[in-house]
This record gives C-alpha cells, sequence and structure tokens, in this order.
C-alpha cells in the first residue's frame, strides 16, 4: 500500500487533484468535487490532532475493529461506505477553498512523515506512523478514483 508520506505518493495525490475540476461528475455517490475535497479534510484534521470525533460506545468500537485493517490495506474500499457524522459535508462549500484546505493538510500531514507520535484515533485506537501514512493515502486515492481521476 503507498503511503502518504512518501515523497512519490504524496507528489501523485497533488497531480491528481489537479485533474479535478469544480463541475467534475463523481462515478459514485452525491458529492460534488468541493464538497469530496471538504470531507477528505477531515481524516487529515483528526490525524494531526485538528479534528476530535465524538468517542464511539463500547459496542460500536467493537465493531469497528474488525474493519480496522481495511483502512491501510491495498484492498479497494467498496463504494458508498458509510462515514462518520463529522465527515459529512452538508452545506454548500467552495471548491477552491476547499482545494487549497485540502492541498495544504496534504503537505502539513506529509512534512511529518519524521513523527513518531500521532493521536489515539477514537474509533479504532492507536496506529504506526505508517499506518497513518497508508490510511491518508488510501483515503485519497479511494475518493480520487470516485471522480475518475
Amino acid at each position: 500500500m503507498k503511503s502518504l508520506f512518501d515523497s512519490s505518493a504524496h507528489t501523485e495525490i497533488l497531480e491528481r487533484m489537479e485533474n479535478i475540476q469544480e463541475h467534475s461528475i463523481p462515478l459514485w455517490g452525491e458529492m460534488n468535487a468541493a464538497k469530496m475535497f471538504a470531507h477528505c479534510c477531515g481524516p487529515l484534521k483528526v490525524s494531526l490532532g485538528k479534528l476530535e470525533l465524538e468517542k464511539p460506545n463500547f459496542m460500536m468500537k467493537f465493531m469497528l475493529s474488525f474493519f480496522r485493517a481495511s483502512l491501510y490495506d491495498d484492498k479497494p474500499w467498496k463504494k458508498g461506505l458509510p462515514t462518520t457524522k463529522e465527515y459529512k459535508i452538508t452545506q454548500d462549500t467552495n471548491f477552491g477553498s476547499s482545494k487549497k484546505e485540502l492541498i495544504d493538510l496534504i503537505n502539513e500531514f506529509h512534512a511529518k512523515k519524521d513523527q513518531t507520535t500521532w493521536p489515539v484515533h477514537p474509533y479504532f485506537g492507536s496506529f504506526t506512523p505508517e499506518q497513518w501514512g497508508m490510511m491518508q493515502y488510501k483515503h485519497l486515492d479511494h475518493h480520487f478514483i470516485q471522480f475518475g481521476v
């Protein structure tokens, strides 16, 4: 699995972003490109300690533990997977500012590639730096494929 900490994967993600335009049509789902960019900011903010998710109850955390490895393995995610409420973008979103925010967060995350201590994910627990890098790449890749890039 590629990692957003790898320079080549970081460059690839930024180049693929440039191929998503304001009126690009998703291959599945209901988000437009601006909302997708805003949505993709959420997981990066969690990893950078800029967004706290509501802690799940014990039963939900237990059920989510079965999906943990799928966050960073090389198997593609299914289309239309549910997302946590903090990542759902319901309001209209400006394409240019959402794109800029996502680029800034991607670059900030990549710059921390040598960081050894990361926040504990409220749903899935502790991740190694390698797992964080793969997870962030996989999420962006999933949504960029959604938009055909």
